[in-house]
């Protein structure tokens, strides 16, 4: 048998039907920097974030458990002068330091925190409308160690880290 192409498939490139569909669902993280070494940019996600199918997830909780990888891989990345805030498009929401995430199913996610003031805030977001921005920002000046939500989050969720 041979493909539109008529090249012969070799036995490994053959897939019943359900490891094609299954093969279809899996979830990909794919980025590609400029600094990275070619070739790179796909990454194997945490089996905590891949063992539920993405049928049986809500868009709150698929958006959620993506949000927590990426605040904690942000963070990886800072020094220990820097905290991460989280800046919304959009709005008038402004930029804030993030101290808390969490998601209603089936379609809300919720951010919590402090503006650069340090008024409380709380912001609600539909999961079509979200859209946002990490920042680093300067630890606040009394606390010896930035606070790391990411890592926090990513316990939450079985990740070690």
């Amino acid at each position: 048998m041979t493909d539109t192409q008529g090249a012969v498939p070799k036995p490994d490139d053959i897939a019943t039907t359900a490891e094609a569909h299954e093969a279809a669902a899996l979830p990909r993280k794919v980025d590609v920097h400029t600094d990275a070494p070619e070739g790179g940019g796909s990454e194997d996600l945490p089996p905590e974030v891949t063992q539920k199918p993405l049928q049986q997830k809500s868009p709150a909780e698929w958006a959620y458990e993506r949000l927590i990888l990426y605040i904690q891989n942000f963070e990886e990345q800072l020094d220990n002068e820097h905290e991460v805030a989280m800046g919304f498009a959009g709005g008038e929401a402004g930029v804030l330091r993030i101290e808390g995430l969490g998601f209603f199913d089936p379609d809300i996610v919720t951010f919590y925190g402090e503006d650069p003031a340090g008024t409380r805030t709380q912001l609600i977001q539909h999961v079509s409308q979200l859209s946002v921005i990490l920042q680093a920002l300067p630890k606040e000046m009394e606390r010896t160690a930035p606070r790391r939500i990411g890592f926090r989050l990513a316990k939450e969720l079985g990740i070690s880290g």
